[in-house]
């Protein structure tokens, strides 16, 4: 592996482990077993190493998404694997990434907020027209508010005034979300295709 690569790889580890205000050079100096002056000839700065990290997730996280629409069966199957995937994310992320990037790496967090207003922004639209062609989702939905409310959602999974991490996961807000907003789009069919796919059974 290239030493960029072995830096951005463990780099990312750590951010997600510790946030990324707590982790300095020379903690992913050490972490690599690389001398402080062979990581800077490589990356200037944290921030360089933020926004690197950030460019190379965001990346594979289109590409796994993408192959979620491609693949699934229906736009009901479609959102449950995301949100299995997402909450598999989830599960590895310090709580206070969101607050650390915005916060101390605005280029980084400008990456991120452009990647959630138009690809994801962009995917939840595509999931809710799908739905409604498919009968899953109604027919009434106002899909540009509905969208925007899922998207906001990623965000509120990670605020600590709301859901402190010490009470709340993320994984377990960002479960209840997804199938709260699922299940408040479904139709009876959409509705009982849930059932189906999460072994459910309900009385009607």
């Amino acid at each position: 592996m290239e030493t960029k690569d072995r830096i951005l790889t463990r780099a990312a580890a750590l951010f997600l482990r510790n946030g990324i205000k707590s982790v300095s050079m020379d903690d992913i100096a050490a972490d690599l077993g690389m001398s402080k002056k062979t990581l800077y000839k490589t990356f200037a700065s944290k921030d360089e190493i933020v926004l690197a990290v950030m460019t190379d997730h965001l990346c594979k996280a289109q590409g796994e998404c993408a192959h979620f629409a491609e693949v699934s069966a229906d736009a009901v199957r479609e959102m449950l694997d995301i949100s299995a995937w997402a909450d598999k994310e989830f599960s590895n992320v310090h709580p206070s990434i969101f607050y650390d990037l915005r916060k101390y790496h605005p280029d980084a967090w400008a990456l991120f907020s452009t990647h959630k207003s138009t690809f994801i922004l962009d995917q939840i639209t595509r999931n809710l027209r799908r739905g409604i062609a498919e009968g899953l989702f109604r027919s009434d939905l106002d899909v540009e508010v509905l969208a925007r409310l899922n998207l906001a959602q990623i965000e509120l999974t990670f605020n600590p005034d709301l859901y402190p991490p010490t009470q709340f996961s993320p994984v377990r807000v960002n479960k209840v979300f997804d199938e709260h907003f699922l299940l408040g789009v479904a139709t009876l069919k959409g509705h009982r295709l849930f059932n189906k796919y999460q072994h459910i059974t309900e009385e009607e």
